[in-house]
């Protein structure tokens, strides 16, 4: 009698603890095997693919990255706006496009450009043009894939993409 009560004690136990666990679902599997590829096939040029990643408190504007690079490898930049408005404000919108995807014309300055509520220095980005690719992307964030992640970020938290 002993055993069969030990066994569900630990079955039960190790089934409540793998229920804990957190798994990537299929379907967010699914768009990382696709976002992998269609990184892949991007065309190498002149130009810079950008996630625009808005937290009212900051003035960075997003995320660029070079076509054919994980998202892994982007930087957040701080955006010089002289040459063309950044989308948002050129409609004048700020935020509206929080997520969106953009291939961006333009060139890093060398300059750097410091941030006053992160306390950080960020390189600048000079735009002159942009083309919409998507306004809803595949997630490069934790907090985009689980719950628990997006649970753990605040207003004042800046997440790295890292896919």
């Amino acid at each position: 009698m002993k055993r069969p009560i030990g066994f569900l004690l630990v079955s039960g136990t190790l089934a409540l603890f793998l229920a804990g666990c957190e798994t990537t679902p299929k379907g967010i599997q699914q768009a990382r095997i696709e976002m992998g590829q269609k990184i892949a096939a991007e065309q190498p040029g002149d130009y810079y693919i950008g996630r625009r990643y808005f937290k009212p408190v900051f003035k960075f504007w997003g995320y660029v990255r070079r076509p054919g690079q994980p998202w892994s490898s982007a930087q957040m930049v701080m955006l010089n706006e002289k040459q063309k408005l950044a989308p948002d404000r050129e409609r004048l919108s700020f935020g509206s496009d929080n997520n969106y995807e953009y291939k961006l014309y333009g060139d890093f300055s060398g300059d750097k450009v410091y941030e006053p509520a992160s306390n950080t220095v960020y390189p600048e980005f000079v735009l002159k043009n942009y083309e919409l690719i998507s306004t809803n992307p595949p997630p490069i964030f934790k907090s985009q894939m689980s719950g628990g992640a997006q649970a753990k970020t605040t207003s004042a938290t800046i997440e790295r993409p890292e896919y």
